[in-house]
């Protein structure tokens, strides 16, 4: 393989990371409420397009659709019993749009419930859960673990831990979902801080923190926030994937409404504030990502 090791390779360049999933498998065809990572195994030639155009517009990291890949989240829809089949599957069909020179994000999103006291689950649990999630995407091919739109650090400090148990080499990377308060401060649904929520994931391990998507921030907000997540990140490097733009909702639907141009004017700006890894969520295409990766290519 081309590639160098993923923290080897920031040390002498920004990546770029690829964008949104959900909305790229429902424009082509993907029904609400529907699984879709059983696209990994149903429909992998259109779930390897969508991975193959992010590759196409630039992107050196292609993100698994495994986001909903525990077996408390696949048992909704009474797959539980195939998640090791089904991460394996995901990870195998992102390795193949990555290719040599590309690196594949084992994805790993929230269990969907809270940790005791407040939920059920035992931190145990949750490790040997997100443990079982990491093994099949790495036996897929995955060549780093992307723990993404958290709220409850408690929660990443469990799977990062679960991927350290697996391989202590392995590249982590945690991310967190932020919103504005009235007083002006960035904080996740449960209250934590960006010094907070970047503390503890850096000692529990991640190599590589920051934050995706986001509720109701804008372009400028996100900036603001890449310069926060610098600062609680102490020499960690930062990872930042913003929506494109504030939600504008019409109905029952959601509209994001910033250009490629827009987008490609925050990676610069995101750069700008130290951050290593700029990519996209919510809203978000192959031809923002494709603005955006030339910014992140020409530093």
């Amino acid at each position: 393989m081309l590639r160098n090791n993923l923290l080897e390779e920031l040390e002498s360049r920004p990546l770029s990371c690829d964008g949104a999933m959900g909305t790229q498998l429902m424009a082509r065809g993907l029904g609400s409420g529907e699984c879709g990572m059983l696209w990994c195994v149903d429909r992998p030639g259109d779930l390897l397009a969508v991975h193959s155009d992010y590759r196409a517009a630039g992107c050196n990291l292609i993100t698994t659709n495994s986001f909903g890949g525990t077996s408390c989240v696949l048992e909704r829809h009474g797959l539980a019993e195939r998640a090791a089949e089904l991460n394996r599957a995901a990870a195998s069909v992102a390795r193949q749009a990555a290719g040599d020179e590309g690196w594949v994000l084992g994805d790993l999103g929230p269990f969907g419930d809270f940790l005791e006291p407040l939920g059920d689950m035992e931190p145990d649990e949750l490790r040997e859960i997100f443990q079982r999630q990491i093994e099949a995407l790495v036996a897929g091919g995955a060549d780093a673990i992307l723990i993404e739109t958290m709220s409850d650090p408690s929660e990443s400090v469990v799977a990062i831990e679960a991927a350290r148990s697996v391989d202590a080499q392995l590249p982590v990377l945690a991310t967190f979902a932020f919103q504005k308060t009235a007083a002006g401060e960035f904080r996740t649904m449960m209250g934590s801080t960006v010094e907070d929520a970047m503390g503890r994931t850096i000692a529990a391990g991640a190599q590589v923190v920051g934050a995706n998507c986001g509720s109701s921030l804008g372009l400028d907000d996100y900036v603001a926030l890449a310069s926060q997540l610098v600062a609680a990140a102490k020499g960690a490097r930062v990872i930042l994937q913003p929506n494109a733009g504030s939600p504008r909702i019409e109905g029952d639907k959601t509209f994001y409404d910033a250009t490629p141009a827009q987008m490609a004017d925050t990676a610069a700006r995101l750069l700008a504030c130290g951050v290593s890894i700029v990519g996209g969520c919510c809203g978000t295409t192959p031809a923002h990502l494709a603005a955006m990766s030339k910014v992140v290519a020409g530093r």
